[in-house]
């Protein structure tokens, strides 16, 4: 069984976008580097050749990797969603011990942008928020120590 990538309509675009600029762009770029760094002779000690090289197979691993991921995208979109309770998605405000708040987005491990607040699923507050109701307090156990989270706020936007 294919496992699904979840991801907001917004990951998926992006990773769409990104797939365009590496396989229209990026990747002729490259093998015209290779081709212009073959004709300054001796490629066993051409630096240019092997940094061009490198870049080529850190693109064509990328594109493979965008490739997988959107052949198994699950979009979820937060607008269909609602409840009281955190889902992939949904945006949580959540409160410390000092009553200080934070909002995040859970969203997959593409999207995450944590200055504008997404953050994973699989971090560690991600993962500690899903599947918790509005009101819940939880831990959330980081290399810094256990902190404690309020969730004060759930919404589907």
């Amino acid at each position: 069984m294919v496992e699904k990538v979840p991801m907001t309509s917004g990951g998926h675009k992006s990773l769409e976008v990104e797939l365009k600029g590496l396989k229209h762009t990026d990747r002729p770029a490259v093998i015209k580097a290779i081709e212009e760094a073959r004709a300054h002779g001796d490629l066993s000690e051409n630096a240019e050749y092997h940094a061009a090289k490198e870049q080529q197979g850190m693109i064509e691993g990328r594109i493979q990797i965008i490739e997988d991921r959107l052949s198994r995208a699950e979009i979820i979109d937060p607008a269909e969603l609602s409840g009281t309770k955190v889902v992939f998605a949904s945006t949580v405000t959540i409160a410390d011990e000092d009553d200080k708040e934070f909002t995040y987005q859970i969203v997959g491990v593409d999207e995450v942008d944590v200055a504008s607040g997404k953050i994973s699923f699989s971090s560690p507050i991600g993962h500690a928020l899903i599947g918790r109701n509005l009101g819940d307090e939880v831990e959330v156990k980081t290399p810094g120590g256990d902190t404690y989270y309020e969730i004060v706020k759930i919404e589907f936007i």
